[in-house]
């Protein structure tokens, strides 16, 4: 995810909208404001690394999926949906933008207890009011569908393979940022290190770089992913927004499967799902998971063959037998409050704008968080689906707005 071409000095001392942090929710974000004709505004993005190399953009599944437990996470999703699906259109028919579509091989939650599957009806309740096409199964409709699972300790499953599955998240980041970037966004390489309020408090006057240029803004936009917090507290705000270590492998099998495996959800907490023909995409974390530095990238390696390894094999026995083919490690900007984003202004710094906290969720829900951010930024409001409920003011009370379904 190479871009080249960054400068690393803004080419003005003063931007209506500074976005710190330019990887998919930062990019996100500008490229709306720029679609938007009521929008006149100046944009400057600014990116610590242009290579994205390390961003967590970079290092995701990007999958998608409706099955959330609460509507308006499900209503984000379907309109990221539409959104990769009708993807060219949405960038003005432009004809070198790639037609997308949504590999939808489904999400597979599996219940091993009652009060698991208790949670996976509830949730299926509030998906089908939302319209999503989300279907419960018995453990012998699953092995009639997907006879490859071990099923002997599974309750209840839940799937839906309307417009769940993988998408290009690389093609849309990519488009975003250059489509911005034409439209007049401006992008640079370089560090936001301190923030400058004014005598009241309650207004960021300017951001400091790493260089030592001191840039003035009408608003701040924080979209730097697990170190949101780093970035907050610059403007003197605390978010309880940690980096928590996402582990990812590839595998191939000795016996591939007969038909797509769906990204399924193992009650144990890890995950698994067909990347291409004949290998598979197996994820998850230790037991113990802390906060850690943003920069570390250490891989477990004991993880896979002490726990991912045998949860794969116990779930479907024809794995017994694969080969790894890579891996790697990523973070979660995880929201501990309640694993849900924290999005738009903060009460009292008001030109301070959040984009942080998705705790897993952020590739998927960049379309219509970007959308979001831009008409708060433009309409000083949100109009298109109304994220207040993802609002600091919940943060502030402790009043958690809770998202059962985190993987």
């Amino acid at each position: 995810m190479r871009q080249a071409g960054f400068s690393s000095s803004p080419s003005k001392s003063s931007y209506d909208v500074v976005i710190v942090g330019g990887a998919m929710l930062g990019s996100s974000t500008a490229w709306f404001l720029s679609n938007d004709p009521s929008f006149t505004g100046s944009v400057l993005v600014i990116e610590r690394d242009p290579s994205y190399e390390n961003s967590a953009t970079a290092h995701t599944n990007s999958c998608i999926r409706q099955q959330f437990s609460s509507p308006l996470n499900v209503q984000i999703s379907q309109f990221g949906a539409e959104f990769i699906n009708s993807f060219r259109d949405y960038m003005g028919g432009d004809e070198r933008v790639p037609e997308l579509s949504i590999q939808s091989y489904g999400y597979m939650y599996l219940a091993d207890t009652e009060t698991f599957a208790d949670t996976l009806r509830d949730s299926h309740a509030v998906q089908a009011a939302a319209g999503a096409a989300t279907r419960l199964m018995t453990p012998e409709e699953i092995q009639a569908d997907y006879p490859f699972y071990n099923t002997d300790d599974i309750r209840l499953g839940s799937i839906n393979t309307v417009n769940e599955g993988y998408w290009d998240g690389g093609a849309v980041f990519d488009w975003w940022r250059r489509s911005a970037r034409e439209r007049g966004v401006e992008y640079v390489a370089g560090e936001v290190v301190g923030m400058t309020l004014d005598r009241t408090g309650r207004r960021v006057e300017s951001v400091t770089l790493a260089s030592g240029e001191v840039i003035a803004c009408g608003h701040v936009v924080n979209a730097t992913g697990p170190r949101g917090a780093r970035t907050a507290a610059m403007a003197g705000i605390d978010i309880p927004v940690e980096p928590r270590k996402r582990f990812t492998w590839i595998f191939s099998a000795a016996q591939p499967l007969d038909r797509d495996l769906p990204l399924t959800i193992d009650p144990s907490g890890v995950h698994f799902r067909q990347d291409g023909p004949t290998t598979y995409l197996a994820g998850g974390h230790a037991d113990y998971d802390p906060a850690v530095d943003p920069d570390d990238f250490a891989m477990d390696h004991a993880l896979w063959e002490n726990h991912i390894w045998p949860v794969i094999a116990h779930r479907i026995p024809q794995f017994e037998a694969i080969k790894l083919v890579t891996e790697w490690t990523g973070h979660y900007d995880y929201n501990t409050l309640d694993q849900n984003a924290i999005v738009g202004p903060h009460p009292r710094v008001g030109n301070f704008l959040f984009l942080n906290g998705f705790s897993g969720h952020g590739l998927q829900q960049s379309p219509a968080m970007g959308r979001g951010t831009a008409e708060w930024l433009t309409y000083g409001e949100f109009r298109s689906i109304d994220l207040t409920p993802f609002s600091f003011d919940r943060i502030e009370r402790g009043e958690p707005y809770l998202e059962k379904a985190v993987i």
